[in-house]
């Protein structure tokens, strides 16, 4: 600790950069960096290397080797490449590679060399040939540029949802643009390149000539040029030694370095942290390093050996062979505290607690000299953020200690920071294991998400470090364990050498019922792996059948899903491999398949009833139906038939099928309609008027009223209507017509088998009390009272009641003896009680 800043090296009087070693690289390489294309991708991603013999004068006779690794060099993947020559290699945002070959072919591979898909630049790019590419970032996702043969420009700004789009034609450009960049500006991907002394800016529209506010004069050419982490600086190199650091619309100025080295560097990339107090920019040649800002002076590093940089949010990532490096700016925090004689807050409580430790009084005086000042909470404060931007673990602890023996003497200082610095820290330290290779920084880590940190774990198949960070950070279930079990299962169904059986074991015995993961989505995986019988294994654990039947459906396994279907009792999941069936199966074998599932057939019948009458009928004749098949030519007669002839055709065949039913009653039925039928024909063409379709009733009754009480008589021996249900018929029928004189006829023509009363009752609703008393005085003793009542005469009635002697008949008149006018009646009444009770 005595010696921690001697690798910080000053850059101006603000800012203090150091560079120290994330990994001793072991990967053993067969090719230096330089006959290589390579990518890394950034916040701690992987590395991909591809010996790139397409750039020798000769090619070689083997195949070149996709590698790829981890930021600690430890192998994660490695394929012999047998497609065309590649242009330039890049990481997605997903951590997915992209490879650009020279046909404008993208070839996409997964973490561990897994192809996954390919798309293709264009039929433009494929006739011109790639001359050079690049692979980039916005916040829609990642991005390819292509530099055609043509000398133009087309860019898709998400590989994710490819929109191929050609870039306007640069005025005169007859060779490659000496440099070249893209830059995100006003939720765009433009183009950014150098031709001699000129900038061109394009966009979807125009091309533009832009020209760098304040550039140092006798430039001739741009031999490089630099966009920062966050798409919002821009550095140029110029042929005269000039570094031009601005803003990425070109429209301000932030400095001007000359570095006296005017051939062309490697790599030139930018180094600053949000709210950096120095923005800086390194450039790598062969053998040297430069870190370059607003400062007259620079910093430099001698490069024993090939390196490539790599530029992260808050630094810059420095590989070789041999070594795995950062490069940042000092935090303010750490500054703070360590740098010599500093008498920050934070500094003087590392010391107090040094000095606690070695039980001296020194602890008490620099802690009292914290207080006096009232910087106790700040003092903490920074050593909790210092320990956040430590890469070493014991620095790490040293500067929590002292957090924890700050917090003592304060009152209310809140926990929540120390603590979620700890998990923080802990969490960074194990991903940045050798044997994991993720090196993290702080800020990276922030930003990143530990949400997406699991995703990246998953990808690296470190299932049970994902678990654990899980359980140690108490994250939902959903959102934690679960969903990495389920990617654990997704990945596990890939492993071919292991039997369905035990597969599927495993899986159930390690998944459960835990919440949040679905069987489904791991047997659509299984599917998808050419293992069909291991996802129907799967599916058998899943208990949602909604889940289940879409994947057996798609699996071909209808009559399981059927089955699935109907043990969940939900009609429209039945309904839906129905339909399936049906299109999938020929007509026998379907028909076939219902006869096997009657609730299936049952609910099958339901939708033919409404939807398709004539496989309902095949239906009932396959299952030799004769009552259902009578029953639907029934319904066919008066639904499709228009005719009489066809209606009666039809309805001979349902009589037909009641027959073979042994339902006599319904073929009589059917029998006695098909004559209706031809008798009301024949009645409309005799009489006129409208008779068909009405029943054997309305028929009557249309007779009578139309006159013609002879043939509604005929009728109703043809079709033994009762005698009473006649005289009803035709009592109403001439109370409607109002004929009195005819209903009187009617009424004398013979004894009435429904009596009197009826006639009365008719009458009286007419209105006509006329005609009802006519009929009163032939009503039965039974029902004299009560006709006797319905036309009005209280007092006849009462007479009769004391006649019969009937104590309900009493009752009755006197509930019908209201005001003076009935006093006397309702007199007599009581006292026919009185002396019924004397006697």
């Amino acid at each position: 600790m005595d010696c921690y800043t001697a690798n910080w090296n000053p850059l101006g009087d603000s800012a203090f950069y150091r560079k120290y070693e994330l990994y001793s690289m072991d990967w053993d390489l067969k090719e230096e960096l330089r006959d290589c294309l390579v990518a890394a991708a950034p916040y701690g991603g992987p590395i991909a290397l591809l010996r790139n013999p397409w750039r020798k004068e000769k090619v070689a006779s083997v195949r070149p080797v996709l590698e790829i690794y981890s930021a600690s060099g430890l192998p994660l993947a490695s394929l012999l490449w047998k497609s065309g020559p590649v242009v330039s290699l890049g990481w997605s945002a997903e951590e997915e590679l992209l490879c650009v070959q020279e046909d404008g072919v993208v070839l996409v591979y997964g973490l561990h060399g897994d192809f996954r898909r390919h798309f293709s630049m264009g039929n433009e790019v494929l006739q011109n040939r790639v001359l050079d590419a690049r692979i980039f970032h916005t916040e829609f996702g990642s991005g390819v540029a292509i530099l055609t043969g043509a000398h133009r420009f087309t860019l898709s700004a998400n590989v994710g949802d490819l929109k191929l789009r050609r870039m306007p034609e640069v005025p005169g450009l007859q060779s490659a643009p000496s440099c070249w960049t893209t830059l995100c500006q006003e939720r765009a991907a433009h183009i950014l390149l150098a031709v001699g002394p000129d900038l061109y800016l394009l966009d979807h529209a125009a091309c533009s000539a832009v020209t760098p506010p304040g550039l140092a004069p006798g430039v001739s050419s741009f031999l490089q040029m630099a966009v920062s982490f966050t798409s919002r600086h821009l550095a140029l190199f110029t042929d005269t030694g000039y570094i031009w650091m601005g803003t990425a619309s070109l429209k301000e100025k932030l400095c001007e370095f000359n570095c006296n080295i005017r051939a062309p560097p490697k790599q030139m990339v930018w180094c600053s942290r949000p709210r950096s107090k120095e923005r800086a920019v390194v450039v790598a040649w062969e053998r040297r390093l430069m870190v370059v800002g607003d400062a007259p002076e620079s910093i430099q590093f001698v490069l024993d050996e090939d390196s490539y940089l790599v530029p992260e949010l808050d630094g810059v990532r420095i590989f070789s062979c041999s070594t795995h490096e950062f490069l940042h700016e000092v935090p303010v925090a750490s500054e703070e505290i360590f740098k010599i004689a500093s008498m920050a807050p934070g500094a003087l409580l590392l010391e107090a607690q040094k000095e606690y430790e070695k039980e001296s009084q020194k602890a008490d005086e620099y802690l009292r000299e914290i207080q006096e000042l009232g910087q106790l909470t700040q003092a903490v404060q920074q050593c909790i953020e210092a320990a956040g931007h430590e890469h070493r673990p014991d620095m790490q602890k040293s500067l929590l200690r002292a957090a924890s023996f700050g917090k003592c003497f304060l009152d209310r200082f809140p926990p929540d920071s120390f603590v979620r610095m700890c998990q923080d820290l802990r969490v960074l330290n194990a991903i940045r294991d050798y044997h994991i290779g993720i090196p993290l920084t702080y800020s990276q880590y922030k930003q990143l998400t530990i949400q997406v940190l699991l995703d990246r774990l998953v990808l690296r198949r470190l299932y049970p470090l994902a678990i654990q960070i899980c359980e140690y950070l108490r994250l939902p279930e959903v959102q934690g364990v679960s969903r990495i079990l389920a990617h654990w299962a997704c990945y596990k169904v890939q492993q071919k050498d292991v039997s369905d059986e035990d597969v599927a074991r495993a899986i159930n015995q390690k998944l459960g019922d835990t919440p949040g993961v679905s069987y489904s989505d791991i047997a659509a995986r299984a599917y998808g792996c050419g293992r069909t019988e291991l996802a129907i294994k799967l599916l058998e654990y899943e208990p949602r059948s909604g889940e289940q039947v879409p994947l057996l459906l798609k699996m071909k396994r209808s009559k399981l899903a059927l089955s699935k279907a109907i043990e969940s009792g939900d009609t429209d999941l039945v309904f839906t491999v129905l339909l399936h069936l049906k299109n999938e199966l020929n007509r026998g074998d379907f028909f076939m398949t219902l006869r096997n599932q009657p609730m299936a057939l049952s609910l099958y019948r339901q939708f033919c009833k409404h939807q398709e009458l004539e496989t309902l009928k095949d239906l009932y004749n396959q299952d030799d139906n004769h009552q259902e098949l009578g029953s639907f030519h029934v319904r066919a007669s008066y639904a499709a038939e228009e005719r009489i002839e066809g209606r009666v055709a039809a309805l001979q065949t349902a009589a037909d099928a009641f027959y073979k039913a042994k339902n006599e009653f319904a073929a009589k039925a059917t029998e006695d309609q098909m004559r209706l039928l031809r008798l009301q024909r024949r009645l409309e063409d005799e009489l006129g008027g409208h008779f068909v379709d009405l029943s054997l009733h309305d028929t009557v009754t249309t007779l009578v009223l139309g006159g013609h009480s002879k043939r509604a008589e005929q009728l109703a021996r043809d079709f033994r209507i009762p005698d009473k249900r006649l005289w009803w018929l035709k009592l109403t029928a001439l109370a409607d017509l109002e004929d009195w004189e005819e209903l009187e006829k009617f009424s004398k023509s013979k004894k009435s088998p429904i009596g009197y009363l009826p006639f009365v009752e008719i009458c009286m609703k007419q209105h006509n009390k006329y005609e009802a008393k006519k009929y009163a005085s032939r009503v039965g003793p039974e029902q004299k009272v009560k006709a006797l009542l319905l036309v009005g005469d209280v007092a006849q009635a009462a007479d009769v009641a004391i006649e019969h002697r009937n104590e309900a008949e009493l009752t009755l008149v006197l509930s019908h003896c209201t005001g003076t006018a009935d006093a006397a009646t309702a007199d007599k009444i009581q006292r026919a009680r009185a002396q019924a009770q004397k006697k």
